[in-house]
Order: structure tokens, then C-alpha cells, then sequence
């Protein structure tokens, strides 16, 4: 095997390891984040929930009518979706009023959730926010919103179970995969 040959064999084992590496270190923050809903009672001035899995709009709501929260962002609303169509229990919560519910509707990626919300917890006058969104999700989200988010803005996680409480690896992987390319441009 010529010297080159053997260069480009060595470099591609190093590029495979080191990737390798980077994947699991990544599957392990993920898997490595607990279900905050469960064990944790969160308050803040408003709360952003990132759509995208069950559960997630249902613990925001749960937060705004326990008043926990005084304002309610639900980010990444289908730009077709109503209010009453995401929350369906809303007859049922009186106390609740339209205008403490902001739905987010342009954002399409957990970057763009973090953009369009920080706008609008700024708008609002939010001194702080509790992030929901699921458990597997949550170490993107949370890593992104600081990112993006002033340090003078505290996020508390919030992370609720989707599913199963250990998500399937094929969901992890998936997820790591996400995370890992974020790692890169956005935290």
C-alpha cells in the first residue's frame, strides 16, 4: 500500500472515530435529560411551548390556568390552526382569557421557535420563561433558546414525556442527529 493510500485510510479511520465519538456524546445529553414536568413545579412570567409532540400544548395550558404563568406562547402553530383547535378543553377553563394565549405561527424549525419567541417574550415584557417541550427534545431546545435568548431572560426546562418515558433508539439517534448538526451553527 503506497504512503498516500495509507494516509487517506488513516484520516478516513479518524474522521469515522471522531465521528462516532461526537454522535454518542451527543445521544448521551440527549437521553440524559429528565422529565422536569413530573418532579419540578415551574413559574415564571410566561411560558413557550414548542409544538411538535404530544403533550406538550396541554402542559403549557396546564401552567397558564394553575397560573403559574401569567402569558402563554405556543410556537410553531400550524398558520391554519385556531386557538380552540389546538387546545380543545378550552371551554372548560372560564378563567382562562384569549389574550394571555400568543400563537406563534411562522417558525418551522426549533431555531425559528427560539427567533420568533424571543421576539415576542421581549414584546411581552417577560423577565423570565419556562421552555416545555418533550424530553428528547429538550436538550436541542433548551441549548438553542440560551443561544439565542439574552442572559438577562432565565429558562427554566420543562420537559414532559411524549410516548415512552425511554424513547426508542431509533428516536434517540434521530434526535443526537438533529442535535449534533445544531451544535455546529446555533449553540
Amino acid at each position: 500500500m503506497s504512503l498516500r493510500r495509507k494516509a487517506v485510510v488513516i484520516g478516513c479511520a479518524f474522521l469515522i472515530s471522531l465521528s462516532a465519538w461526537l454522535f454518542s456524546r451527543e445521544a448521551k445529553r440527549v437521553r440524559a435529560f429528565p422529565a422536569s414536568s413530573w418532579t419540578e413545579d415551574h413559574s415564571a412570567d410566561c411560558a413557550v411551548v414548542v409544538t411538535g409532540g404530544p403533550g406538550r400544548v396541554r402542559e403549557g395550558f396546564d401552567l397558564l390556568i394553575r397560573r403559574s404563568v401569567q402569558k402563554l406562547i405556543v410556537s410553531g402553530v400550524n398558520p391554519q390552526a385556531e386557538l380552540r383547535e389546538i387546545f380543545p378543553f378550552w371551554a372548560y377553563h372560564g378563567e382562562l382569557r384569549e389574550s394571555d394565549v400568543i400563537l406563534e405561527k411562522t417558525s418551522q424549525t426549533t431555531w425559528g421557535n427560539a427567533q420568533q419567541s424571543l421576539a415576542l417574550v421581549e414584546a411581552l415584557r417577560c423577565r423570565d420563561i419556562v421552555l416545555v417541550t418533550s424530553r428528547l427534545h429538550m436538550y436541542r431546545a433548551l441549548s438553542t433558546f440560551r443561544a439565542q435568548f439574552p442572559s438577562s431572560i432565565p429558562i427554566y426546562p420543562r420537559a414532559v414525556v411524549s410516548g415512552s418515558y425511554r424513547p426508542a433508539r431509533h428516536e434517540t439517534a434521530g434526535e443526537a442527529v438533529k442535535s449534533l448538526f445544531y451544535s455546529f451553527w446555533a449553540y
